[in-house]
């Protein structure tokens, strides 16, 4: 897990107004796999961003490279006005990975004060963040006698620590109930609201409207930068499953007319009629419900 401390002092002028994350022509390769092949996008300040998309669309490597950890083979990636990585952004950015990071034989107090001095976080913090988790009767449990949603906001409790700039969550909410996950994107709304900016990975779609902005990806590829209302208006749905669907569909066929556009714009050829007697009237069209029953029975 990392976890930074904010510094204010080390913004520059203008910096508020700038995206949280710039990427630029990113290019990350694993093995004989390009993961990224040029990706652009943009990160607003003080907003929840969900990147959302199916498992293996490369989420994590894009959060493993805005938080500097991830190797890269080309392009840049500006972090809070600095490049990804850089050693000034150490107290400004948090990161709290997939797998909770704490130490399963010490309770939730002790893993806190632990963290909090690894990143010099003054004392106070660790009773601030336990407060703001919801575990404060929970303190003196060790982490394995916690449920899985508890493990979870003492993870996200130290990733508080130190209140930093910039939070990037993947996955925060897997496995979770919808309870749970509701307690934590309380939690995550009342951080965007006091200025902290927040990026939540997810493939639970109907979290994408919890989000103040989208990023949908597949294969690799940011297809859609939009927000939840704008996401259903586009596609005309009224689900977050259904537009990612049907943006998934849009894409496809995008991807294959780029392929071969020849076929895609060739115009179809007309099927023949089928013939019909002299004096014969066409079959009523079928309902759905007669179509259903004549496939049934002819299966």
């Amino acid at each position: 897990m990392m976890n930074k401390l904010a510094d204010a002092s080390s913004q520059s002028p203008g910096a508020a107004d700038a995206p949280a994350v710039q990427v630029r022509g990113l290019e990350v390769s694993r093995g004989s796999t390009k993961v990224f092949d040029r990706l652009d996008l943009d990160i607003a300040r003080g907003h929840i961003t969900g990147l959302l998309g199916p498992s293996g669309c490369g989420k994590t490597t894009l959060m493993r490279a805005i938080v500097g950890v991830q190797k890269v083979a080309g392009g840049s990636i500006t972090v809070l006005g600095s490049p990804a990585g850089a050693k000034n952004l150490r107290h400004r950015v948090a990161y709290d990975t997939q797998a909770a990071s704490v130490y399963s034989d010490l309770t939730i107090e002790q893993n806190l004060k632990y963290f909090a001095r690894l990143i010099a976080a003054p004392a106070s913090d660790v009773d601030r963040v336990i407060e703001q988790v919801g575990l404060g009767t929970q303190r003196s449990q060790t982490i394995d006698s916690l449920s899985g949603g508890q493990e979870s906001r003492v993870s996200l409790a130290v990733a508080m620590l130190g209140e930093p700039e910039l939070i990037v969550l993947d996955e925060p909410t897997v496995g979770l109930d919808p309870v749970l996950r509701a307690e934590l994107w309380q939690i995550f709304r009342g951080l965007a609201d006091a200025g902290t900016t927040l990026i939540v990975s997810s493939h639970v779609m109907d979290e994408a409207t919890r989000c103040d902005s989208l990023l949908l990806m597949r294969a690799g590829r940011v297809i859609a930068d939009t927000t939840a209302q704008q996401l259903l208006s586009d596609t005309g749905t009224t689900d977050a499953d259904a537009a990612f669907l049907a943006l998934i569909e849009r894409d496809a066929a995008a991807s294959r007319s780029s392929e071969n556009p020849a076929a895609a714009s060739a115009p179809k050829e007309a099927e023949p009629a089928a013939p019909h007697s002299e004096g014969e009237s066409e079959a009523p069209p079928l309902t759905r419900r007669e179509a259903r029953e004549q496939s049934g029975s002819e299966q």
